[in-house]
């Protein structure tokens, strides 16, 4: 049987995970990235993205990020085997609120979850919080849970990592080159056109190019946006207190400020962030950061970690989001135009799902189904005015407790 021909348009996490499972399966593997790899414009760009498994009371989520995170201590081993670092670093998370945690919140509904599904987060309140993690000794965070199975993972060189493994085992990679259209005969594809108008012909095209989506399908112009989201790094004054032993990855009331952040990376540095509603943005054409976004961060820190609100701005972006009307992921075949899968609609959440990722999509190219497909399924009936996970900020809180920025969100966790 001669093996499919089988197109995956992008290289960020999606991308690159669908080409390596779907050349395990034997297929006939090119990967094609508009630009360099890892894209700078991408999602998956960037130094950090949180591994957490809580999702308030989101059973299923939780159930998932629990496999992946299997999955990343899998690549942890296989990194180290072939004489690399690990790239997961398991730091714990620290969740804390600025209230006595409560039911139907993000927190109290998360650490109830993990205690019914046999994990063990360690309940903190303040006292607790401030000497164990003297970075936040401001007094304002008084309840919160640590959870040790968790952290974040160095995104930008694990997409770098995972596009070598796909040349090593066969995958075509294409980079700096422009998919401009899905090419058709009948009702069925037959290839990509690039931008110089030149084919690539397939027999299975997978469209994984996050924020760029509605491009390529512009069927789903209104049910994956592309939202703009800034992400600023700062080098602290006293590095010794941002250690991940003293400061691990954190959210500070999350759902109703969206700031979160992670601990001292190699470079010195730490990233602060806002998992927030967005702005649509140009992904190909991104704003900078704004001076009232960075005066956001500023107000966040002079509460919360006043000995940072000097330290100096080493760098910041414009993450895009590719967000879906839910917050759910999006790993469809088009109902109307054979050999075409979607897969893209991470929400700002879906990094830290890449060990999985691979096989959903693999399966939906090949048809299979699954309680996973059927959530992330081909969904424009979906009509919401604001996404379902737990932990993200909407912006709509009618007496938000810190100062926060107005119009756009920070991040991805």
């Amino acid at each position: 049987m001669t093996a499919p021909r089988t197109v995956v348009v992008g290289a960020g996490i999606f991308g690159v995970t669908a080409a390596l499972e779907l050349r395990a399966r034997g297929h006939e593997v090119t990967l094609v990235e508009q630009g360099s790899i890892p894209n700078p414009f991408a999602a998956s760009t960037d130094v950090s993205k949180v591994i957490r498994m809580e999702y308030g009371p989101d059973e299923h989520s939780m159930s998932l990020a629990e496999e992946a995170r299997r999955g990343w201590h899998a690549w942890n081993g296989e990194w180290m085997a072939r004489g690399g670092e690990q790239l997961y670093h398991e730091t714990g998370v620290l969740m804390v609120t600025r209230a006595p945690m409560a039911p139907g919140e993000f927190e109290f509904e998360s650490h109830r979850l993990l205690e019914r599904r046999g994990h063990r987060p360690e309940r903190i309140d303040g006292a607790v919080l401030a000497d164990r993690f003297p970075a936040w000794s401001t007094g304002r965070y008084v309840d919160g849970f640590y959870h040790e199975k968790g952290g974040w993972v160095e995104s930008g060189r694990v997409v770098e990592s995972l596009v070598n493994w796909a040349r090593a085992r066969g995958v075509t990679v294409d980079e700096g080159r422009r998919v401009a259209a899905i090419a058709r005969s009948g009702g069925r594809i037959a290839g990509v056109r690039d931008a110089t108008g030149a084919t690539i012909d397939a027999d299975l095209v997978v469209v994984a190019s996050g924020s760029w989506t509605a491009q390529l399908a512009p069927e789903l112009a209104t049910c994956i946006r592309p939202t703009g989201h800034p992400v600023v790094h700062l080098r602290p004054r006293d590095p010794g207190s941002f250690r991940s032993d003293r400061f691990p990855v954190f959210t500070a009331d999350i759902a109703r400020t969206g700031f979160y952040g992670f601990p001292l990376n190699r470079d010195g540095v730490i990233k602060i962030g806002n998992h927030g509603p967005g702005v649509t943005v140009d992904p190909g054409d991104p704003p900078r950061v704004a001076p009232e976004q960075l005066d956001a961060v500023r107000a966040f820190l002079e509460v919360t970690f006043p000995t940072l609100t000097d330290a100096e701005l080493v760098h910041s972006r414009i993450c895009p989001y590719a967000d879906t009307q839910d917050g759910d992921l999006w790993i469809a075949g088009h109902p109307e135009l054979g050999g075409l899968t979607v897969a893209s609609g991470g929400s700002g959440h879906g990094f830290k799902f890449a060990p999985l990722l691979g096989g959903l999509i693999a399966d939906a190219v090949e048809g299979r189904t699954s309680t996973d497909l059927k959530r992330f399924r081909w969904r424009p009936e979906v009509r919401l005015e604001r996404g379902l996970e737990a932990a993200r900020w909407h912006g709509d809180d009618p007496n938000p407790p810190l100062p926060g920025p107005t119009s756009s969100g920070y991040g991805a966790i």
